[in-house]
């Protein structure tokens, strides 16, 4: 008679067939799927740029739209790409240049009257966009030119990770400008005005504002194009060439470091229970355009492509190699079939927070809301999944012989 969890195995799709998995070519097929999704991670900058372009030179409600839509499109590959950040040096080293959050938006553009800050920030309200000459601490720094190479030297001005320059968030308020409604309905509602150079011009220095805007998503394609050279097969000088020559053991140590990372620390820690105890919209991810439901979304998306060595690429091809998955199988069956359960679980309740964004209206800044039971218990209920989801990626650890994983928990308790 089948064990409960070897027809569990079934219905998941898992075979329990014992042959003998290739540990090189597990962390070959690791290597590959970060490729795809650094390429796709750029494809879709490009096309920001695209629109963006055609916003600076036709500013309108349309092309605003459209920008912002490429926005979304942008952050699909690359919330996926977060997996890839633990555990390898070249992507964590880089990442915040294109991700770092949550940011004083002061920074960058005009802000509310009523903006709050973090305490002691001297860059919080500077204003880039308005100023052709910043005085911090009495150094004077010329930002006439507003070039990519000088908004990347802007980031953690005066010393204070607020201040984030560059990267998607920056991107995104220059797109919707702050959300002021709290933990209400509704997201950011920059005008297009903003963008109008001339009499129409809205919020001032509208011109500077293009400037700014083009220079930083010049700055996001020239990352990516980097990183995505880094894991490029048939090299010999980057980080894919490295990798692929240590040791395999080191290989699958970093996959089930960075998966474990993300799920525990990142996404349940800094994500989710953050803002979740503070009912704070401060500390959402997306938090200009509402799409933080599906930025959680596709970051366990990511954890869920490592384990099982497949992505599906942004023009729908599917990619499938070895995987995590085939070896623990053929060793141990039923380790596999209980990763697959508790990943399968992740997948339903990120699932359940799209679908109260998406269909019910309740985007995750109304989630955390005080007094929100329902929202607070679907992020509760997604911080359960991806506490579990840890300790199954702590048991395959075991299983592959990786003794000691202890993924990142920022500090958190679960």
């Amino acid at each position: 008679m089948k064990s409960k969890l070897m027809v569990l195995a079934l219905m998941l799709g898992a075979s329990v067939a014992t042959a003998a998995v290739d540990e090189r070519a597990v962390v070959a097929n690791y290597a590959d799927l970060a490729h795809a999704v650094y390429e796709d991670a750029l494809t879709t900058a490009q096309q920001l740029q695209v629109t963006t372009d055609a916003l600076l030179l036709a500013p309108g409600v349309d092309t605003l739209q459209a920008a912002r839509e490429a926005w979304k499109r942008a952050r699909v590959p690359y919330q996926q790409s977060e997996v890839f950040r633990f555990g390898n040096a070249v992507v964590d080293d880089w990442e915040g240049q294109l991700n770092a959050w949550p940011l004083d938006e002061g920074l960058i553009d005009y802000v509310a009257s009523d903006y709050s800050f973090e305490l002691g920030n001297e860059g919080a309200e500077v204003n880039i966009i308005a100023n052709t000459a910043l005085n911090i601490g009495g150094q004077v720094i010329d930002t006439a030119e507003l070039t990519p190479q000088l908004l990347a030297g802007l980031n953690e001005l005066a010393g204070s990770e607020a201040n984030v320059a560059t990267g998607y968030h920056a991107i995104e308020f220059l797109l919707w400008g702050q959300d002021l409604n709290g933990t209400d309905a509704g997201a950011g509602e920059r005008p297009y005005t903003d963008y109008v150079v001339g009499d129409a011009c809205t919020g001032r220095s509208c011109e500077r504002r293009g400037a700014y805007l083009r220079a930083v998503v010049q700055l996001l394609v020239d990352d990516l194009l980097y990183m995505a050279d880094q894991w490029a097969a048939g090299r010999a000088d980057n980080y894919r060439a490295e990798l692929l020559a240590s040791e395999p053991q080191e290989g699958l140590d970093i996959m089930l470091f960075g998966m474990g990372s993300l799920a525990l620390g990142e996404l349940a820690g800094e994500r989710l229970k953050v803002s979740l105890e503070a009912n704070s919209p401060e500390d959402e991810h997306d938090c200009f355009s509402d799409n933080t439901h599906n930025a959680h979304f596709y970051n366990a998306l990511g954890i869920n492509n490592v384990y099982f060595g497949r992505y599906q690429r942004i023009n729908g091809e599917q990619l499938q190699g070895a995987s995590l998955s085939d070896l623990v199988r053929a060793s141990a069956p039923q380790t596999d079939v209980a990763a697959r359960a508790a990943f399968n679980i992740t997948r339903v309740r990120f699932d359940v927070m799209v679908n109260a964004a998406e269909q019910q209206g309740m985007k995750y800044d109304q989630m955390i809301a005080e007094g929100n039971e329902q929202g607070q218990q679907i992020i509760r209920a997604a911080i359960d999944a991806l506490v579990a989801e840890t300790r199954a990626i702590e048991a395959v650890a075991r299983v592959i012989n990786i003794a000691d994983m202890q993924p990142e928990t920022a500090g958190h308790d679960f």
